[in-house]
């Protein structure tokens, strides 16, 4: 017995379904809402959204200083002369630093790394932006290095790396206090969490 072919609308709605479930956090019950969704709304905002993603991919580029995601080289941030630039906070991803700025507490610039080291997952240093790093510590005076990234265990083991190739080329080298919980992402953590973490950070 042969199987009857999808009809062509099936077939455009089982593709929109399965490249929404390659999105992080979404599976094939989550997409498939989503693709419903999509479908209900009115096509103008079907198109304002699709014109904000060809957008985001067209102008969203790496700053060269700090690594962050910016629509301008170098970003606004590191741009800001109002803020400390010799004190640079070490930070897994882009996220992170949104964080930190909803606390209001650091005026310092950021680094983002782009991940962590997992030998098991193949990442080493190299696949990491930990070159860029000590190429900004060697040309600027940094007083101070905040090792920031997330209490597990490979962010332990990322900061550790980071230490010890930069132990002789900044004063002070200090990471963020157990205000954040372990196994945690500084990501979702809130703002007073953040802020007692930053104040209690210690030298190491």
């Amino acid at each position: 017995m042969q199987i009857p072919e999808q009809n062509h609308s099936v077939k455009i709605i089982s593709k929109l379904i399965n490249e929404l479930s390659k999105l992080p956090g979404i599976g094939p019950k989550s997409a498939q809402r989503l693709a419903y969704h999509f479908i209900k709304l009115p096509k103008s905002e079907v198109l304002e959204l699709s014109s904000s993603l060809i957008e985001l991919k067209d102008k969203i580029i790496y700053c060269d200083i700090c690594q962050n995601l910016s629509d301008e080289n170098p970003c606004s941030i590191c741009t800001n002369n109002q803020r400390d630039h010799k004190l640079i906070c070490v930070i897994e991803e882009p996220l992170d630093i949104l964080a930190f700025e909803r606390t209001g507490s650091y005026n310092g610039l950021y680094h983002v790394l782009h991940g962590v080291l997992s030998p098991i997952n193949g990442i080493g240093p190299n696949n990491l932006k930990i070159n860029e790093l000590l190429n900004r510590i060697k040309v600027n005076n940094i007083d101070e290095i905040i090792l920031a990234t997330n209490p597990s265990i490979e962010g332990e083991s990322t900061a550790m790396y980071i230490q010890d190739i930069i132990g002789d080329l900044v004063p002070k080298i200090t990471r963020l206090a157990r205000g954040l919980p372990v196994g945690g992402d500084i990501e979702y953590a809130d703002q007073m969490t953040i802020m007692r973490a930053l104040q209690g950070r210690q030298e190491i």
